[in-house]
Formats: structure tokens, C-alpha cells, sequence
């Protein structure tokens, strides 16, 4: 892979105002010898006088979010105290929760509640398990604890990921951010550990199944044992087979809900054992039932803000929360997670 001849597909840019405010998103694809391992690009620019906050699920990506302005409140959000579709429950004591510039999420299988303070301008970077092994040099059941910034890893030099963030900001326009990072993330998966082909495999299997193929015949599909699989995906993919595989699975009952499929029909297709199962998983992973999820993508809780964008293109990934709501902050550090 080579990265002197950097360059993404067009932008699609989308700035629109609003009364509360204006925003602006722009996406693109990587250059041609990232694919697939860097899946996608979105920037977005918001200006709003007010917190605004998204339910994120799990989804089968690790995401880069390299931020330029503002700051960002992850916070877990399992058990439903943050209320989808209606007022939330007061916030219980004791979750985990960081604020930072700029984040890395690995692979998880627990949602969380994501908070900023109406200020924020970054890229998002889209990458498969295996490419975010080769960048950042590090087992990846490390990111599947909770969310950190990127440098602490220390497998880059030091501030590698801050200096890039600070460099997108600098530049003018959408177009040539997207190709700083071409140029950026190619020589970083250059020289980078090399994954295992079985694990590349193994992973494109998994998904292209939707999460439905056991374990033991997704070990012998690249010629391993269960147990050498499981260790390999652990440091290469960040979850189990097994949880990876929920991981997908929900992904893809989430796209089905939302387009019109019944919980009966959803359940039978994504291999469910019945509509309870089905239901069970939803409210573990994603905070909420599947009715309310899918009720809840049907409807634009804010009118005067840009609309839901999905992390993956396609798929049901995010859900955004009423403004003014108890779950919401106003409160946001400014000097939080600089570096």
C-alpha cells in the first residue's frame, strides 16, 4: 500500500442554517488502496447555542473521531435511564464516562450516551477491526473497555493523533482534510503490525453472514481451532467471535426494524430464537425495546438541528435525543482532554 498519490472521492458537502443555528457535514470516500480497511470519511462543522446529544449502539467498526473544536461526553448507557423517546430517568451514579477532543471506539456490545456542547467541528474516520490493529499497533480488546484517546496508546510518536487533528483544522476546506488523512492513515497502515489472513477472512465471513455463522465452523473456514480463533480475534477485532457476532446480528435487526420489518420477521432473519430474544439483546445493547428504537428513528426529536447521521452508511446505528431532556448536560469543560 502506498500513499504517495493521495486522494479521496469528491465530498458530498451539506451546510444548511437553521433558526437555532447553522451546520455542516461533508462525506467522502478513502482512496482506493486504504479500501476496505478504511471504510469512510464524514466531517462535520456544528454551531448550535445549546447541548446537543446522540444514543450511539454498537456497530461492527472501530471509529476515529479526530476533533478540531470542542469536545465530546461519552458516557455508558445501558439499563434505559436515558429515556428514548420520552424524558429521561435521572442519571445513576458511578458510570464511566470521558470527555475528550478526539476518540477511538473499538468494537463493544454495551450503547452509550454521547454529549456536546452545540460547538464541535472534526472528522470522523470509519475503519474495519483489523485495518485500527494495523494503525495503532495495539491488541484491540484494549479498546473494547471504553473509549480513550488515541495517543495514549503510545504505538504511534507521541501526540501523532493530536497534531493531526490540530493539522485538519488548519486546512480550508473539506476536501483537502480528506486528503491529509489518505496521506496520514496509508503510511500509518504501512508501517504498521500485520494482521493475520485468517483473521481478515474470518471477520469478512462473519459479517458477510450478518453475525449468523457459529464458531466452530467459522474456525474451520481458515483452518483453525475455536480457541486460536478466539485469541486471535481478541487481539486483532477487540470482541469474541461469539460477541462479535451479537454485535452484527443487532446491526442488522436495527436496518430491518427501521425499514418496515415486524420483531417476528427480524427475529427469524438475523437469527434470533424468537421475538424475546431479539428483544432481550436489543434492550442490552442498544438502552431501549426495538419499538422504541424503531419509533424513535421515525420521528426528529430536534427540528431546528441537522438531521441523524449514521456512522456506517445503510445502517440504524445512532438515535437523537430531545433537547432539554433529564439525561443532558449543559455543563461542558473547555479545556477538557487537550493535549
Amino acid at each position: 500500500m502506498s500513499s504517495r498519490v493521495p486522494g479521496t472521492s469528491r465530498p458530498a458537502i451539506r451546510p444548511a442554517r437553521c433558526p437555532d443555528g447553522t451546520w455542516e457535514t461533508a462525506s467522502a470516500r478513502p482512496h482506493p488502496r486504504l479500501r476496505p480497511g478504511v471504510i469512510g470519511y464524514r466531517g462535520f462543522r456544528l454551531d448550535f447555542p445549546g447541548p446537543r446529544s446522540r444514543l450511539e449502539a454498537p456497530i461492527g467498526a472501530v471509529t476515529l473521531m479526530l476533533g478540531f473544536r470542542g469536545s465530546v461526553r461519552i458516557t455508558e448507557a445501558g439499563g434505559g435511564w436515558v429515556g428514548v423517546g420520552k424524558g429521561g430517568g435521572p442519571r445513576p451514579t458511578g458510570l464511566r464516562t470521558v470527555e475528550l477532543p478526539t476518540v477511538l471506539s473499538g468494537l463493544t456490545t454495551t450503547p452509550v450516551l454521547g454529549e456536546h456542547s452545540g460547538q464541535l467541528a472534526g472528522v470522523e474516520v470509519l475503519l474495519t477491526p483489523w485495518a485500527a490493529f494495523r494503525i495503532f499497533g495495539t491488541e484491540l480488546y484494549e479498546l473494547s473497555r471504553w473509549k480513550i484517546h488515541p495517543d495514549d496508546l503510545g504505538a504511534l510518536p507521541a501526540e501523532a493523533v493530536a497534531e493531526l487533528s490540530h493539522a485538519l483544522g488548519e486546512l480550508p476546506s473539506w476536501r483537502a482534510r480528506f486528503r491529509l488523512l489518505d496521506a496520514t492513515l496509508g503510511r500509518w497502515l504501512e508501517t504498521g503490525p500485520h494482521c493475520a489472513s485468517g483473521t481478515v477472512h474470518a471477520w469478512y465471513t462473519l459479517t458477510h453472514s450478518g453475525g449468523t455463522i457459529p464458531v466452530t465452523r467459522l474456525a474451520d473456514e481458515v483452518g483453525w481451532s475455536v480457541r486460536h480463533l478466539e485469541n486471535r480475534f481478541r487481539e486483532q477485532i477487540g470482541l469474541s467471535p461469539k460477541s462479535a457476532a451479537r454485535v452484527l446480528r443487532l446491526q442488522r435487526a436495527r436496518r430491518l426494524l427501521c425499514t418496515g420489518s415486524t420483531q417476528a420477521e427480524t427475529a427469524a432473519a438475523c437469527g434470533y430464537y424468537d421475538q424475546a430474544h431479539l428483544s432481550g439483546e436489543f434492550k442490552t445493547m442498544t438502552g431501549c425495546t426495538p419499538r422504541e428504537f424503531a419509533l424513535a428513528r421515525a420521528t426528529r426529536p430536534d427540528p431546528g438541528g441537522p438531521p441523524a447521521t449514521d456512522r456506517l452508511s445503510g445502517e440504524a446505528t445512532s438515535l437523537v435525543l430531545r433537547r432539554g431532556a433529564r439525561n443532558g448536560s449543559a455543563h461542558f469543560s473547555k479545556t477538557a482532554g487537550k493535549r
